[in-house]
């Protein structure tokens, strides 16, 4: 299948070069040979318009108080604002981490003006990047992935955002570096970003970068303060990679498929060809048992066509343990159609907070980390953020503790693991067992105080 959609699109070019067929057609950027102001940027404005949206958030500030006189500090709602980009018709949104850290609230606007709630589902601080979700009763336009491997300095691009909150803003220019590492702040600092001098804002966070075929290349992240014409994208890859680990199975559910797969890029034709290699299947996995052997090209999964990895785990978005699961994939000359069933075992509900876990899992919690844990009231956790569904009590610190150096105290309500919601000790455990537990380290960890939600790391 990969290799007809290559030879496919190189018979496009040929074509098109030999004027037997329209640009548009071949899948190249075209222009109305009867309007001259019909450019390549006006037809990817048409296309990318209703794959963006506009982010309205409203977070709560604590002022400072005086701790004798007050018995609480007092609070000011502050708005802010963003752009996002629907990576999957069921309303399934990227965005900047940086743009939903810490709301309360948030209100996606479509491109046609409708405007729905959205909730954060996963969020990643290292990355920078942020899924949210919004229930929306029609499917919804995507943006074609691209790749910023290929990326040519001077080649130009656009930005599509919510600058300063006037919506659906769209700037051009042209890539002025490739794989800038920046360092905006003690915090926040990057590796591999596209430079561009087309104009980001204040509100373009989140937003698109696309190059003239239309495809996203970036996700824009930031300007440089006091500079002109410089602004920075997080490049798609690694935004794939980032949200692909966000929406997985065993992220979502704690289970495995039993695909190891690799993205392939053709970068010979334009607009380039993704494909997604099975480079190994699992033992005893639900991938095996399915059939999938290594090399079968996934071209589609529950029924999303599949072109990398990101679409692979979008097949299994909204499925739950012992779920069937169709697959295709190429093998040889032919496609196989197949059925993969998830496993059974590790089924969480997520809706729900799980039951306190049994003695030895208390205990090695103790042992680990220096915490006892309680359950705590799901209603005072989302008082604070509304996107969280519960948490865990700290009953009591262990001194000299892994917790008690990290400054976690009695009191606080542990609401997050690395990457990963603690509604239970289990989730604790899960976490704590983890075999990519190595690379967790600094272990990050997410706590409520004082009515504020608080980010540390556990000391090494």
């Amino acid at each position: 299948m990969g290799n007809r959609l290559i030879a496919a699109a190189r018979l496009a070019v040929v074509l098109c070069l030999a004027g037997l067929v329209s640009p548009a057609l071949a899948g190249t950027p075209s222009t109305n040979s009867n309007n001259p102001r019909v450019t390549p940027a006006v037809e990817v404005a048409k296309k990318a318009k209703d794959a963006v949206v506009n982010i309205h958030s409203e977070r709560t500030i604590n002022n400072a108080a005086d701790p004798f006189h007050a018995l609480a500090p007092s609070q000011n709602r502050i708005n802010g604002m963003g752009t996002g980009i629907v990576i999957d018709p069921r309303g399934y949104i990227v965005t900047n981490f940086h743009v939903v850290e810490d709301v309360n609230s948030i209100k996606i606007i479509l491109g046609d003006g409708s405007s729905y709630t959205g909730r954060v589902i996963a969020r990643d601080h290292d990355h920078d990047i942020a899924i949210l979700k919004i229930d929306c009763p029609r499917p919804l336009a995507t943006v074609p992935l691209g790749t910023a491997m290929d990326l040519m300095v001077g080649e130009p691009v656009i930005a599509i955002g919510n600058a300063f909150g006037y919506q659906h803003t769209h700037t051009t220019g042209i890539v002025s570096a490739v794989k800038r590492d920046v360092n905006l702040n003690k915090e926040m600092s990057y590796k591999g970003l596209i430079q561009t001098d087309a104009s980001i804002n204040p509100g373009n966070s989140g937003g698109p970068l696309l190059n003239i075929y239309g495809e996203l290349i970036g996700v824009n992240v930031a300007i440089r303060a006091g500079a002109q014409n410089i602004g920075f994208a997080i490049t798609v890859d690694n935004m794939i990679y980032a949200a692909t680990e966000m929406l997985s199975v065993r992220r979502r559910l704690g289970i495995s498929h039993g695909l190891i797969v690799r993205d392939q890029i053709d970068t010979s034709v334009n607009p380039v060809v993704r494909s997604l290699l099975v480079e190994r299947v699992e033992s005893n996995s639900a991938a095996e048992r399915a059939g999938v052997q290594p090399g079968d090209l996934i071209v589609q999964a529950g029924g999303v066509v599949v072109g990398c990895s990101l679409d692979l785990e979008r097949g299994f978005l909204e499925k739950l343990p012992g779920d069937k699961v169709s697959l295709t994939v190429h093998r040889g000359l032919q496609d196989q159609n197949l059925d993969l069933a998830l496993p059974q075992g590790g089924e969480q509900r997520v809706s729900l907070p799980l039951p306190q876990a049994p003695a030895p899992a208390v205990d090695q919690v103790w042992k680990r980390i220096g915490l006892k844990l309680g359950m705590a009231d799901v209603k005072l956790v989302s008082q604070v953020n509304q996107q969280l569904r519960g948490g865990m009590t700290v009953e009591l610190v262990q001194a000299d503790s892994p917790a008690a150096k990290a400054g976690i105290q009695k009191g606080d309500i542990l609401v997050g693991l690395h990457q990963f919601e603690t509604l239970s000790v289990d989730n604790v455990i899960w976490v704590l067992n983890h075999p990519e537990w190595a690379t967790f380290q600094p272990l990050k960890f997410f706590v409520i105080r004082n009515g504020k939600l608080n980010r540390g790391t556990f000391a090494q």
